[in-house]
């Protein structure tokens, strides 16, 4: 029998207290008291209709990782994740050693919480800090300020947190090289056990999109890159992922099985998920995006089928992210497909020298990394 991969869940809260400028992720500005109780109802009875939708690819599987993203995961109550968490295991098992995931803004009204988090099952946090310069939080539309930002990591080491995520960005409107490591410098300083340090790009049906603010030219984004890459790896964080930084052994094991082309299973607004069949199949799925269509049980949006001529591209557009060894064995397994399908493409990307090769495993370089979306582009079907 097909032995499948990893099975994950992203769980999607779609609600913030405002919507960043810069944000095009599926979250909607609180106007009102947030549905947390019928919310979480509609995220268990989703995850119910697609067991057993999915029961072929499912059976006797256990959860690896869950991670719950948004919008604001803590503006839900402790008591509404424990109760979430309690439905999920209620319908599929948790793995020995699973990591849990919430986001949270650093806002002080959601720190009070942590406790109560780890108390649910929580044991991994990722603050959404963005910044140490209160004028360039202000400018991201951010509500929290440097001071709370601090005091949150604090308060989550106190609640007992192990793994801290600390999400940052660089090349922020206006923002020069210092200001840039000195973000990292309070961040490096705060010790969280990983990093997720990624470039302000501006996206369409955003704010920032309809009045783009002034950013670094490209010569400032490549030079903040590289002295900020040196510092946090002279602080001893290792860049495992193109934008994520972690301590040994505190990768988020969530994103990497993003990453690995593993499965994950996704409930809630506008979430999307993969699975691998036993017949060799291997689908996508999301859901409805907006809450109101969503909380009226309308959960399925859309499904299809990977066809096999768009596996490689799928498979590399994620393995290529990491920094790790590719196993040749791992793209047979995970895609069905025999390595002769893509030597073509895998002796361009050589000639190229965005990668490098050896009898087991295929690797990114340098020079890889600097023209990746070129290098993923070699991967699509003519």
């Amino acid at each position: 029998m097909r032995v499948l991969p990893p099975l994950s869940l992203y769980v999607h809260i779609p609600w913030c207290v405002q919507k960043c400028p810069y944000c095009d992720f599926n979250s909607h500005a609180q106007k009102a008291g947030i549905p947390e109780q019928e919310y979480i109802a509609h995220l268990l009875a989703d995850l119910h209709q697609d067991l057993l939708r999915y029961q072929a690819s499912l059976a006797e599987r256990t959860l690896h990782s869950i991670f719950i993203g948004g919008g604001t995961p803590s503006l839900f109550s402790a008591q509404g994740i424990a109760q979430l968490l309690q439905g999920i295991e209620q319908q599929i098992a948790f793995a020995p050693n699973i990591e849990i995931t919430l986001e949270a803004n650093p806002g002080t009204a959601e720190a009070t919480r942590f406790a109560g988090y780890v108390e649910a099952g929580v044991n991994r946090l990722s603050l959404g800090i963005q910044s140490f310069d209160d004028e360039k939080l202000q400018r991201l539309g951010r509500i929290h300020n440097a001071t709370e930002a601090k005091k949150a990591v604090q308060m989550a080491k106190e609640a007992g947190f192990k793994r801290i995520n600390l999400d940052l960005m660089h090349g922020l409107p206006n923002q020069s090289l210092e200001q840039a490591k000195d973000d990292l410098h309070q961040a490096i300083a705060l010790e969280p056990s990983h990093l997720s340090w990624y470039q302000l790009t501006i996206e369409p049906n955003t704010m920032f999109a309809y009045r783009p603010p002034t950013l670094p030219d490209d010569d400032a984004l490549w030079d903040i890159f590289e002295q900020g890459h040196q510092l946090l790896s002279h602080a001893g964080y290792v860049q495992y992922e193109t934008s994520a930084y972690a301590k040994a052994g505190d990768q988020c094991r969530h994103n990497l099985n993003y990453w690995r082309f593993g499965d994950y299973l996704a409930i809630g607004c506008g979430a999307h998920g993969k699975l691998t069949f036993p017949n060799g199949e291997i689908g996508r799925f999301s859901k409805t995006k907006h809450p109101k269509g969503y909380m009226r049980g309308e959960y399925l949006y859309e499904e299809k089928q990977i066809a096999l001529e768009d596996r490689p591209f799928e498979f590399f557009m994620n393995r290529f992210r990491l920094l790790e060894p590719v196993p040749k064995s791992e793209f047979e397994h995970l895609t069905g497909l025999s390595l002769d399908v893509i030597a073509p493409q895998i002796a361009w990307a050589k000639s190229k020298k965005y990668i490098q090769e050896n009898h087991r495993t295929w690797q990114i370089t340098e020079q890889g990394k600097l023209f990746l979306n070129e290098l993923l582009a070699g991967f699509l079907p003519e």
